[in-house]
């Protein structure tokens, strides 16, 4: 039992009622997810272009990752700009767009009724990117600060529109033909400006901040993270110029080369603020999000070995392992210790904030179960790795088996993040 944490950079700057939605959505968003894998792991022998894959994919995009990242940012955000967050409305805003939008998209997909439905949902999704694009950049703007982790926020703010809006077009090209190509051939484009601009760009820049501090690590380097931002930006636009007017070929490496070095110069950014560490044993939250950098390699070895070695019609099945390893693997991994390292803080700064100059408090740290969170670390690698295996011979069983890990991982998630949220105050 101690008092009120120490200065961890994470003091509640922007309201609980903002942020806590956002976590609970994201956690219910994860178990259907999962629960959908299990029921259609036939679907992971086929072509990524289904229905069922499309509807798991923008869950796990959407409901998942993004929902949990804009929750989270809503309260990093103030405390890396030094300021307050610009419009709690527009936050509100946000959620209840998406939350709205992003079921009956998944929906769309899922019965693949490319009308209006699918539409409806599409604009939704928009609607809520909008107001969060506008929240963060005036946020930015009216506390007049560069700070490279905020620009990294922006820059990944204004990617995700993008990648939103692209899909949005995407949407309404199965019936209007808005767009020269059929929307199937622009999948790569919509699916890695959403990767690289929204998820790496805003994880790497949110992570360079988090993980020093975590680990009480001195180091900082914004000359290696200025490169690592430009790389990746840099990577990017070129993947889309090549995308959309030049023939697929040995060119398509550079973009490739250029966010490997970003990936490499990250990696050696924590390497070096892990050495310098003052705090010497690493909690298993904090290994279980550094293990998410070196799951990074998993669809980087996807992608080296679709573009080297496979025809087309085995492009499609490496695709499918490509993107499972991306949402399941990496950000998952990133999530799934981020959160207890975030939200016991939150929900400790509602609690407790009034109470920690009268005597003791728990630790945040006590708000949620250690031994549920082993619990769901164990499914959740098993299940990972099951799954994977089952993905690279398409073996049913093992893809059952891995499908069902993962609902079990999803379940102990789940049962965590409700004990931290209804975690009544203790007397002690």
């Amino acid at each position: 039992m101690i008092n009120a944490p120490s200065n961890t950079g994470l003091q509640q700057t922007t309201s609980y009622k903002v942020v806590l939605p956002f976590y609970i959505y994201a956690a219910i968003s994860f178990l259907t997810a999962c629960i959908l894998l299990l029921l259609n792991t036939r679907a992971m022998h086929q072509h990524y272009f289904l229905p069922q894959t499309l509807a798991i994919t923008h869950i796990m995009a959407l409901g998942w990752g993004t929902m949990i990242i804009l929750g989270a940012s809503h309260q990093l955000l103030p405390a890396m700009i030094d300021g307050k967050l610009s419009s709690n409305t527009m936050a509100y805003l946000s959620f209840g767009f998406a939350a709205v939008g992003i079921p009956i998209l998944a929906t769309g997909f899922y019965l693949f009724q490319t009308g209006w439905l699918l539409q409806a949902g599409a604009l939704l999704v928009n609607a809520a990117m909008v107001c969060y694009l506008v929240n963060v950049v005036s946020s930015i703007y009216e506390t007049k600060k560069t700070d490279v982790h905020a620009v990294f926020i922006a820059t990944a703010a204004l990617w995700l529109f993008a990648t939103t809006f692209f899909g949005l077009l995407l949407v309404f090209n199965f019936t209007r033909a808005w767009l020269p190509r059929n929307s199937v051939d622009y999948l790569s484009l919509h699916a890695h400006m959403g990767i690289t601009g929204w998820f790496l760009l805003l994880v790497l820049g949110v992570a360079s901040r988090l993980i020093p501090m975590f680990l009480i690590s001195k180091y900082s380097s914004r000359k290696r993270l200025w490169w690592i931002y430009a790389l990746i930006n840099l990577g990017l636009l070129v993947f889309i110029l090549l995308k959309l007017f030049v023939k697929p070929g040995l060119v398509f490496y550079v973009p490739v080369l250029l966010i490997g070095a970003a990936l490499a110069g990250f990696a050696d950014y924590c390497r070096r603020a892990y050495k310098v560490r003052l705090r010497k044993q690493v909690d298993e939250q904090l290994t279980l999000s550094l293990l998410s950098v070196a799951l990074l390699l998993l669809p980087v070895l996807c992608l080296l070995v679709t573009m080297a070695f496979m025809s087309k019609n085995q492009q499609a099945h490496i695709v499918v392992l490509y993107g499972f390893c991306i949402f399941f693997g990496w950000i998952t991994a990133m999530i799934l210790g981020m959160t207890f390292k975030t939200l016991p803080f939150i929900v400790w700064n509602k609690v407790y904030h009034d109470r920690a100059a009268k005597g003791k408090t728990p630790a945040p740290k006590e708000l949620f179960s250690e031994k549920l969170f082993r619990q769901m670390k164990v499914f959740y690698l098993s299940g990972f790795g099951l799954f994977i295996t089952g993905l690279v011979f398409l073996n049913d069983i093992l893809l059952i088996s891995g499908a069902a890990a993962l609902v079990l991982a999803a379940l102990s998630y789940a049962g965590n993040v409700a004990r931290i949220i209804l975690h009544k105050p203790v007397s002690l």
